[in-house]
């Protein structure tokens, strides 16, 4: 019966139950009526978590199947890197040079021979596949998972086979990570996102100088990758106390001429986010943002607008002056975006008050909460006449959920009165 409740356990996908049974003397090579081992099945439904709980509890990934491959390999196929990860154990280490080459080979097999060429040639269907956008939500990387005769795989095999290079020590050059990115140009997808985490990772002087190199490539989508590399670089500088701080200094030598320059708009918003994540004290900063706020791309003057420089809290007259202008921008997104940028500016001035209760009428409303924010930030009493025209918002259902309960914040710091606003379902609410 224990065996029964791990194999349940393991398709009803509850991590915590599997981990609970293991603990309680259950045995991890659990095997469902038709032989196939709970890890397997695990792997089969892309479940990380339960694939994981079962890999620390003793489930033996190297385990022979009846069809000559192992857990390990069936992982490989199954092209998600974070259920490989679950399933291999520490990195690689302990694993032969044999098992290392198979593992490789079959990611690499897999890669070149397409996912779909591939599963022709394992179930002889030449039908058309199925074929669904997934997103693996801890990784925040895409996939497109594709079905045909019966199996089902997802297309990230190029992302498997650059973190086994990586873990394995095997160091791939910048034109080939970068041509298993091109095979999926979307820096959402995992073969793109993966091989930028493979070179940000590396953090030496070769990968810079490669990835600064490609700024004056020909195609956007070269300059969007090298773009992605040095702010990946940077970032992974700052958030590692341990590495020396190297590149970060450089970063706005680096994106400054090239947000100056750059006239692909997919380009031009990331070099912009990644210059504001620099930090940079230069004032040619906020000078390159003011000039790309009135950019014809909305996305870019979003990014311009984050982009412009808050010193101890509070912004320069004309970065006030240009997300003024922003607050009426065409776009709901861009309008909303910069009243809650004005809402973090130290500086208590009439006329910021005044611009965000402009939009209290807005058409749209994540424009609206974001003003009613604002001006609550500010204690201006005009936040309560938005918070009860907007209604309930349930702000469970809201990213920073600190914006839509700013008017309940006002009272408390005022003592004004007014309805009491606890998480009410407002399923018209956007985040």
């Amino acid at each position: 019966m224990t065996e029964v409740a791990v194999i349940e356990a393991v398709r009803s996908g509850d991590a915590d139950a599997v981990r609970r049974l293991l603990e309680a003397g259950a045995d991890p090579e659990s095997a469902d009526a038709s032989g196939v081992p709970a890890l397997c099945l695990a792997i089969a439904a892309f479940d990380e978590p339960v694939a994981a709980a079962l890999s620390e509890g003793g489930a033996d990934p190297l385990r022979p199947l009846p069809d000559g491959s192992t857990p390990l390999l069936r992982a490989v196929d199954c092209g998600t890197v974070s259920v490989v990860l679950a399933v291999l154990p520490g990195l690689g280490e302990g694993l032969d040079d044999t098992v290392r080459a198979e593992l490789l080979a079959r990611a690499r097999h897999w890669y070149e021979a397409g996912a779909v060429t591939e599963l022709r040639r394992r179930t002889g269907d030449p039908g058309p596949p199925g074929r669904i956008r997934v997103r693996d939500g801890d990784w925040w990387t895409d996939y497109d998972e594709i079905t045909l005769g019966g199996l089902t795989v997802r297309d990230g095999h190029a992302a498997v086979l650059s973190n086994l290079e990586q873990w394995f020590g095997h160091r791939q050059s910048i034109e080939e990570l970068l041509a298993r990115a091109l095979a999926h140009p979307d820096p959402e997808h995992a073969d793109w996102s993966e091989a930028v985490d493979v070179l940000a990772g590396r953090h030496d002087e070769e990968t810079w100088a490669a990835a600064a190199g490609l700024r004056s490539h020909p195609e956007p989508l070269h300059r969007l990758f090298a773009a992605d590399v040095l702010r990946g670089i940077v970032l992974r500088e700052a958030a590692t106390e341990t590495r020396p701080v190297v590149f970060e200094p450089r970063a706005p030598e680096i994106f400054l001429p090239w947000a100056v320059d750059e006239t692909d708009p997919a380009v031009l918003r990331l070099v912009l986010r990644a210059l504001s994540e620099s930090d940079s004290p230069d004032p040619r900063v906020e000078a390159v943002g003011l000039t790309h706020v009135t950019h014809p791309d909305a996305e870019v003057r979003r990014e311009a607008s984050s982009g412009l420089p808050r010193p101890e809290g509070s912004y320069s007259p004309a970065a006030l002056r240009a997300l003024f202008v922003l607050t009426r921008d065409a776009d709901s997104d861009v309008r909303a975006h910069a009243c809650a940028l004005l809402a973090g500016h130290q500086g208590h001035t009439q006329d910021i008050a005044d611009v965000l209760a402009e939009r209290l009428g807005d058409e749209d409303r994540l424009v609206r909460i974001c003003a009613v924010h604002g001006l609550a930030e500010r204690d201006d009493p005009r936040c309560l006449e938005g918070n009860e025209h907007e209604g309930p918002v349930d702000p469970r259902s809201w990213p920073v959920n600190h914006i839509v309960e700013a008017g309940r914040r006002h009272r408390w710091r005022t003592g004004s009165p007014g309805r009491s606003d606890g998480p009410q379902t407002a399923s018209s609410a956007r985040p």
